[in-house]
């Protein structure tokens, strides 16, 4: 079953600061504005990139907004100079839920196991563990969650970055698993590709769709 009963923020000033330069940066790169406040207006926007186009542009789309706050030679010299060592992908996990409390509600570090190319494994704090994630818990969309959340993110850390991340959504409680330091999988041979509309969340959902058709169209 999906959560019933919303999650209530109360955003601080650094995290109103976050949701307006996220904000912005959406707006820009869609050419609209909201007149929704806050981090409501933050979901809007995102409910506006996805209106009219496919799930490619969508991801393409979010990139752009992901490359704006970062200078390219920035991504250059990290992307070049830096390696996903056990450390950095950890440092990453850090900084993550520090930095991303107010996108993705509370979350905390946890030690995961890693398996290198020889089949070696180790333990390592790289992982992720969001709570209930707000996005998802806002929109209700799983095709919001993955087509402006999940895939775009993922590949902005892999290839922008140089720094492998694997995002795993649980559509049951509105968890998320973040892995830094672990490749992201096709995403056809992921669960997620076959959800179903959260038809009793979500405005636009398909009932008789066997997975929500914004995560093919």
């Amino acid at each position: 079953m999906t959560p019933s009963n919303p999650t209530v923020y109360n955003d601080n000033l650094f995290d109103r600061l976050f949701i307006w330069l996220f904000s912005r940066k959406m707006a820009n790169a869609l050419g609209q504005r909201t007149l929704v406040q806050g981090y409501d207006g933050f979901v809007d926007l995102s409910k506006q990139i996805m209106q009219g186009r496919t799930a490619t542009e969508q991801q393409a789309l979010v990139a752009v907004v992901l490359r704006s706050l970062v200078p390219a030679p920035v991504l250059w010299l990290i992307r070049t100079l830096v390696s996903p060592t056990a450390l950095v992908c950890e440092l990453n996990a850090w900084f993550a839920v520090r930095l991303f409390e107010w996108l993705v509600g509370p979350c905390e570090v946890r030690q995961i196991e890693m398996t290198d190319s020889q089949g070696n494994s180790r333990q390592q704090k790289s992982g992720v563990h969001i709570q209930k994630c707000r996005y998802l818990e806002s929109s209700n969309c799983v095709g919001m969650c993955i087509n402006m959340c999940k895939l775009p993110t993922q590949r902005f850390f892999t290839q922008d970055f140089g720094i492998p991340l694997t995002m795993t959504p649980n559509f049951e409680d509105y968890s998320c698993e973040m892995v830094f330091g672990q490749v992201p999988p096709p995403v056809e041979t992921e669960p997620c590709y076959h959800q179903p509309c959260l038809v009793d969340k979500c405005a636009i959902a398909s009932p008789r769709a066997t997975a929500c058709p914004k995560l093919r169209v």
